[in-house]
């Protein structure tokens, strides 16, 4: 964990993603806030709301998030006045959200806070640089359930993805889906510079040929784009171009649709848009396909809480060494230590 501590250090701003409630989030939150105390001003924000006393999701009560005095809070205007500590506000942003408009405010004291941010990509990532502008050295975004958009390198520099045993009561099921999201979020990057320049003319889905012409297809929606993209696919045909969401049922249906996608890379904005799965992935790949992005996450270790609020656990040992085996990342216990 000190390694975590040190690592963030690098960066202007990190998100924290989960792969369901209660797999650690808050704690590792405040885990890196009481670590840094002292040390570096840190600013907090949300997408989602978080740091309330009884999950409104799964009515199981949760961490508090408790901060230090000199910490910037950007959150909704009910989570505000529902804190404990005495704050000062900075700025009163134009972003509502269904708690009210975003506050920026100053801790002058330690305490309890609740987090409600924007929703949106565009808003979180102006909330980052208005707390790094009033004084962060880091602004850490708390990532919502099935949100990892927060993961975006449009938004954040970094991420820590955060597992447990609440996903499933299968350690063997909680590490195969964990070490897929690990490689989802992992994608490379495509390096070549002209690939590039030719996507960034695609307006949401498009092929790119052998002699780098490129067909932009004009379609409204990436969903349900498979027809369109093996009709125009040929064997010059080198790269698929998804700038919306890349879905199972699309990469299903081009592998049965056609052979010439062995040979192709399916190019997508960044991981966070990808939602094939571990079966569909594996198998794309290993007959040959491809998938890269043209912005790549950059995911810097994975908090683990082998306990579940449903009143099992896994062995800490065992848990932490299955997933660190596969993974060249730092693994770390977000309960017990380790």
């Amino acid at each position: 964990m000190k390694n975590i501590i040190k690592t963030l250090k690098k960066y202007k701003s990190v998100s924290i993603i989960g792969m369901d409630k209660n797999v650690g989030k808050t704690t590792t939150l405040n885990y890196i806030l009481s670590k840094t105390k002292g040390k570096m001003t840190l600013g907090l924000t949300s997408i989602g709301r978080d740091g309330e006393e009884k999950d409104v999701v799964t009515s199981t009560y949760k961490p508090k998030i408790y901060i230090s005095k000199g910490t910037l809070i950007a959150t909704s205007k009910t989570c505000f006045l529902n804190s404990d500590v005495t704050k000062e506000i900075l700025i009163s942003t134009n972003i509502n959200t269904p708690m009210g408009q975003v506050i920026i405010s100053k801790s002058l004291s330690d305490g309890h806070v609740e987090l409600a941010g924007a929703s949106s990509n565009k808003d979180i990532k102006g909330i980052c640089g208005s707390l790094i502008k009033l004084g962060a050295e880091l602004a850490l975004v708390d990532g919502a359930l099935s949100r990892k958009t927060s993961a975006s390198p449009f938004i954040t520099d970094a991420t820590i993805l955060c597992t447990g045993a609440c996903v499933s009561k299968s350690m063997n099921d909680v590490v195969k889906d964990t070490i897929h999201i690990v490689n989802t979020l992992s994608l490379d990057k495509e390096e070549d510079e002209i690939v590039l320049e030719k996507a960034n003319n695609i307006s949401r889905v498009g092929v790119i040929y052998e002699d780098l012409q490129f067909k932009d297809l004009n379609l409204l929606t990436s969903i349900d784009s498979s027809k369109e993209i093996v009709q125009n696919l040929n064997k010059n045909s080198t790269h698929i171009v998804i700038k919306g969401l890349l879905l199972d049922k699309v990469v299903q249906d081009i592998m049965k649709s056609t052979d010439l996608y062995k040979e192709l890379t399916i190019l997508i904005q960044d991981s966070t848009k990808s939602f094939v799965s571990n079966s569909t992935m594996y198998r794309f790949l290993k007959t040959g396909g491809n998938i890269k992005v043209i912005n790549k996450i950059n995911l810097i270790g994975i908090s683990v809480n082998p306990k579940s609020i449903y009143g099992y656990e896994f062995d800490k040992n065992q848990f932490l060494e299955k997933i660190r085996a596969q993974v060249k990342l730092p693994v770390f216990d977000v309960i017990g230590g380790g």
